[in-house]
């Protein structure tokens, strides 16, 4: 049972947090583009692309993106082919797909405007409670956490909650509890939900939390007791499904082939022609398949590329030929205009 270890007055820590915290954030908050001009469609934006990827890697992303499209009526008209290159390289591509989607239905429904009320975030497309909050609490000033692994973390150590954090009723548990003890104040509410964001980032890390720093040493039990690497507690981890497969740089006169994935992990993403080897096919074998008879092998390279539940062995084939049964671009076009999974495009490293 969430929080049965706890008594209660270790129960009531987190209403203990919000004035240490918000002072040492003060102090210590990064400048971050996201957190200029703090707009729904920015935070939105920022939310979506940090998930799954450092925030280091995301700042050029993020102002590559928002040039290219300042607000969401922009987005929802973006060409895809443009709007997957934009995102190219963040990986997770249903993401930007999602939000193309939100946006169609907030120019439609909502003239261009976010709603305010948080089920009604909810209710579009890629947003879920976490998206939804930290649009609320950021944007707007509401008072509605947002649980990141970040708060995860910290939240499981000040409390040594010992709940396994994909369980969803610990989510909605902190979602409560934090929201419960929100300062009052649209600036404030926006600078707490960072604020923990912050502390988690900085201070309370996975491996090597950095304790002295940290303003809530007084209230945290896992402090106390020295648990600090006990928690959070993460779920078991299942076995990674390895995968074989050939990667095909079909080069023409004209370019190189490229097709859109039809099936599979990265469905609906450009890629260079692959095929997953289940019978022990050969190269050549595949290639016949694709009624391709006259080519010159040039050269092969082993490469990999590990997704969220596989493991793909990839062996990068570089071919020549007069003639493609797939669309050709050019090497200049690859780079300018069409959209590569990082998956694929780490294979034109066959061609040096």
């Amino acid at each position: 049972m969430i929080g049965s270890s706890m008594s209660k007055k270790e129960k009531n820590v987190f209403q203990r947090i919000p004035a240490p915290l918000l002072s040492w954030y003060q102090e210590h908050k990064r400048t971050l583009p996201w957190r200029e001009n703090p707009t729904p469609y920015r935070v939105w934006v920022s939310e979506v692309m940090l998930q799954q990827t450092r925030v280091e890697a995301v700042k050029e992303y993020y102002l590559r993106f928002m040039n290219a499209l300042p607000c969401v009526e922009d987005l929802a008209v973006c060409e895809e082919e443009k709007l997957l290159k934009l995102w190219e390289g963040l990986g997770y591509y249903s993401r930007v797909r999602n939000m193309q989607k939100a946006a169609k239905i907030l120019v439609s429904s909502y003239g261009g405007e976010f709603p305010c009320d948080i089920k009604e975030l909810q209710a579009l497309p890629g947003i879920g409670s976490y998206t939804a909050g930290a649009i609320g609490s950021i944007a707007f000033g509401l008072p509605v956490a947002a649980v990141d692994g970040n708060v995860f973390r910290v939240a499981s150590r000040l409390e040594e909650n010992a709940t396994v954090i994909s369980d969803p009723s610990y989510r909605k548990y902190l979602e409560k509890e934090l929201s419960a003890v929100y300062p009052t104040g649209k600036k404030a509410c926006s600078e707490f939900t960072q604020s923990l964001f912050e502390l988690g980032a900085l201070i309370c890390k996975p491996q090597s939390p950095d304790c002295e720093k940290c303003p809530l040493t007084g209230v945290c039990g896992a402090y106390k007791h020295k648990t600090q690497l006990c928690f959070p507690i993460l779920p078991e981890k299942k076995a990674k499904r390895r995968e074989e497969v050939y990667v095909f740089l079909i080069e023409t006169p004209q370019g190189f082939a490229i097709r859109r994935r039809e099936e599979g992990v990265l469905k609906g993403m450009n890629e260079f022609p692959s095929h997953v080897i289940i019978n022990g096919e050969s190269a050549e074998n595949v290639l016949n398949e694709w009624g391709m008879y006259e080519f010159k092998e040039i050269k092969r390279q082993k490469c990999k590329h590990i997704f969220t539940h596989i493991h793909w062995d990839m062996t990068c084939i570089w071919v020549q030929t007069d003639v493609s049964p797939f669309d050709t671009y050019t090497l200049e076009e690859i780079e300018e205009s069409v959209s590569l999974p990082t998956a694929f495009k780490q294979c034109l490293a066959v061609l040096d």
